[in-house]
């Protein structure tokens, strides 16, 4: 199958986590979160390259405390982010391999992605330009007005919850990126850039297990999974 890049954004502060420590190096089961997910994701055979997104000041930590202390091969380079999670991602983009044919992108804050769900989304993007995991809402969701009364409710059938990773092909998920760029637009994913420049995304079934660690609760669950993998 096709190689792959991998681009994790890993710039984001612990405001949620009532700490002044970056959630990337927050500690799970003795080793910062980002070591996990590198990991994880060295350890995927079609992942050939990986670039790592931090905020400038975490730069020179994290290419000691995490590349080199932990010897990661596949690790090209260091990037600096931006001011938000779009930009950040963006330089990321800028140092991809031209040569690359499809870009994988993966919060630093999900540890437990897997080898079976990036097969998936790389057959997907290949056929299809662009591919993102997501699992089915389970909670009913209601649609609200701005004085938080119940506008409608929503049918779960085709509602479901992104997550990453999210993959596509360079030039398609580069262009949208600098259609971004030029607008100074901000996303809340990267598919959604996609979609405004009028191309389709294929949904893949992710995990419940590939959370995303924000809060101390999810430090919590992310401990138990770990013991639950052994």
């Amino acid at each position: 199958m096709t190689k792959v890049t991998a681009i994790v954004p890993a710039a984001g502060r612990g405001r949620r986590m009532s700490t002044k420590l970056a959630k990337p190096y927050l500690m799970l089961n003795g080793k910062p979160i980002l070591v996990h997910t590198l990991q994880a994701l060295e350890n995927i055979s079609l992942i050939e390259e990986i670039i790592v997104v931090v905020s400038t000041p975490d730069k020179p930590v994290c290419q000691r405390k995490i590349i080199d202390k932990y010897s990661f091969k596949k690790v090209k380079d260091v990037v600096e982010g931006g001011t938000s999670r779009t930009q950040s991602v963006y330089n990321g983009l800028k140092k991809v391999d031209p040569q690359c044919k499809l870009v994988l992108i993966h919060d630093g804050i999900r540890p437990f992605i897997t080898e079976q769900t990036v097969k998936q989304l790389v057959k997907q993007a290949d056929i299809f330009g662009a591919a993102i995991s997501a699992i089915p809402a389970i909670c009913t969701i209601k649609e609200i007005n701005r004085d938080m009364f119940v506008r409608t409710t929503l049918s779960r059938d085709r509602l479901w919850m992104v997550q990453t990773p999210q993959v596509f092909k360079r030039k398609l998920i580069y262009r949208a990126y600098q259609r971004a760029d030029h607008n100074r637009t901000v996303a809340v994913d990267d598919a959604v850039l996609v979609e405004r420049i009028g191309h389709k995304v294929k949904v893949v079934r992710g995990e419940t297990d590939n959370i995303k660690i924000t809060t101390p609760e999810d430090l919590i669950v992310a401990e138990m999974i770990l013991k639950r993998r052994g």
